[in-house]
């Protein structure tokens, strides 16, 4: 680069920089004169490179180079320390030892410090470190100069007994896991899932301590990181519910299921063998029995533009992609194990959610045959409700994705849709109105807004609660007719489940194993997954996928 363009370059970023600096630097003078550092280098390489991309980049690039360098400094210039006062833990600055084997000394002094509490890490930093006087300590923690003094005697004992020992890493360190999937029963609240569990750390401080409780510092050894970033992921997690203290030691508070290949197998056996004998006779039953053409099943789905004299009514095959998974999920209630409540098992979060949480970690090299069903894209069932209905949905493999945001943000817009159903049967919606529902699938409209207009919507409605108990009446009794092949399917799964998971939390699980053949989604799936293989069920077309599986229903 030209001299005039580096020098327009350094000028814009001279202010961040020393922000930069202020932020890290123990003084001002010190923050200076790194600033200074980090705008010389930038400013020589850039007079002999043509090819910087991203000018953000390089300049931070050169900037934390320039901080490392500052820290390491820092660190083997620590004024005015004898061996005596760290407990023999650092070399002393006039010997003649290798200045390799120096900063390998107070690199390991260094993680050993992480290693302290907090208090004695703040204590130790502002007294070796920054040259404080105890009594300045003691006025800015608010603690008794005798107490400042005392930890800095048991931080000499710690940090003398860390230097001593091996540290050992679990396989986490070089082989972390990653969660395979997660998901939420009940209430997600402001923050969505990823907030949480974006981070590889996250993720494995809970992997770590599934079945048993570790302190801080023993994450941090199985992870083989500063204890200083698992404290704050700790508090975080353990804030929000997804861990649980014990005294000093933390445990996970969420199911984390690592399954086998064959507990997997075994699980969809008993789905495909369940949704065989249920789904084809509901399906049938729903064909022959002439229900599909009950009045009170209002859609008028259609692949062709609204007509303005008469839209047409929904096919058949889409109406079951709504009817068969809602009555598969709803039906057969009072059939149902309802022994543990899901206020005995939920945990209530500081953002406003209500749920249990789940995660699953599937092994590198498992192997599964070629017709295992997986869950692609899922997500429900969701439901949201005004005071008269039921805004009842799943999203698949077949539909377009809908459902990929917060919790609080599809409560509002199942909200809105229901508000817009209710009060377009007295007057017409607003332009707006009209405009977002069909962005989102939820009707199609005809003709001018302004003139000749009519709208259709393109979800599922049922019109009268007689009709829903009627279809749910006919899922109850296929239900009730295979109980005992349902309930022989069930029980080895339910055992090899629970044996799997961590005993204090056998009861969220009992919970949850409440739902099978109901408001299950894998149930419901290989509902789905046994009709498209036969050909009872086809596949959706492409204008049908924004409205697929969506049913309005009374309450």
């Amino acid at each position: 680069m030209n001299r005039q363009d580096v020098e327009k370059a350094i000028t814009e970023y001279l202010k961040p920089i020393f922000g930069f600096a202020l932020k890290r630097c123990k003084s001002i003078y010190d923050a200076e004169d790194l600033s200074q550092e980090i705008a010389t280098k930038a400013f020589r390489a850039l007079l002999v490179k043509d090819d910087i991309a991203d000018m953000g980049k390089f300049i931070w690039t050169v900037a934390h180079n320039a901080l490392s360098n500052y820290y390491r400094d820092a660190a083997k210039s620590m004024i005015g320390v004898s061996i005596d006062e760290v407990a023999e833990l650092i070399a002393d600055p006039s010997s003649e030892q290798d200045a390799d084997d120096n900063t390998e000394v107070v690199r390991r002094l260094q993680t050993e410090i992480a290693y302290l509490s907090r208090l004695q890490r703040r204590i130790v930093v502002a007294f070796y470190f920054e040259n404080r006087k105890q009594a300045d300590i003691a006025g800015e923690l608010g603690i008794p100069i005798g107490t400042v003094k005392w930890h800095l005697f048991e931080a000499k004992k710690e940090l003398k007994r860390g230097m001593d020992m091996m540290r050992n890493s679990s396989e986490l360190k070089f082989r972390p896991i990653q969660f395979h999937s997660y998901g939420v029963n009940g209430c997600v609240g402001k923050r969505s899932p990823d907030e949480f569990f974006r981070s590889t750390l996250a993720q494995n401080i809970c992997y770590c301590v599934r079945h048993t409780a570790k302190t801080v510092n023993e994450i941090a050894d199985d992870l083989g990181v500063s204890p200083v970033y698992v404290e704050t992921e700790v508090e975080f997690l353990e804030e929000y519910g997804f861990l649980q203290a014990k005294k000093d030691k933390y445990l996970v508070n969420f199911i984390i299921s690592e399954p086998t290949a064959e507990l997997l197998i075994m699980q969809n056996d008993m789905y495909r063998r369940a949704a065989e004998l249920f789904a084809n006779d509901l399906y049938d039953e729903l064909i022959s029995s002439g229900i599909l053409d009950d009045p009170d099943i209002v859609c008028r789905q259609t692949d062709q533009p609204v007509s303005m004299t008469e839209s047409k009514p929904a096919d058949c095959n889409f109406l079951l992609w709504s009817l068969i998974p809602y009555i598969a999920a709803c039906s057969g209630e009072k059939m149902m194990d309802q022994s543990i409540s899901f206020e005995e098992v939920a945990t209530i979060r500081p953002d406003g959610a209500y749920n249990i949480f789940h995660a699953s970690v599937i092994p590198d090299a498992i192997s599964l045959p070629e017709d295992y069903v997986y869950m692609k894209n899922w997500c429900g069932p969701m439901w949201n409700e005004s005071s008269a209905h039921i805004l009842w949905q799943v999203d698949s493999e077949w539909s377009e994705q809908r459902l990929g945001h917060t919790g609080l943000q599809y409560r509002d817009e199942s909200k809105r849709v229901l508000s817009c159903y209710e009060r377009e049967g007295e007057n017409p919606l607003s332009k707006d109105e009209y405009t977002w529902l069909a962005e989102r699938g939820y009707v199609k409209t005809g003709g001018d807004y302004d003139g000749s207009f009519k709208s259709a919507w393109q979800i599922v409605a049922l019109a009268s609660k007689a009709i829903r108990d009627k279809l749910l009446a006919v899922g109850s009794r296929i239900k009730e007719k295979y109980q005992t092949e349902f309930d022989a399917l069930k029980a080895p799964f339910a055992e090899a489940v629970l044996e799997s998971v961590p005993a204090h939390l056998r009861r969220v699980k009992r919970y949850e194993l409440q739902f099978v053949f109901h408001s299950d989604c894998r149930f419901l799936l290989h509902c789905i997954t046994v009709l498209l293989k036969n050909g009872k069920l086809k596949e959706p077309t492409e204008g049908q996928r924004k409205s697929l599986t969506t049913l309005i229903v009374p309450k």
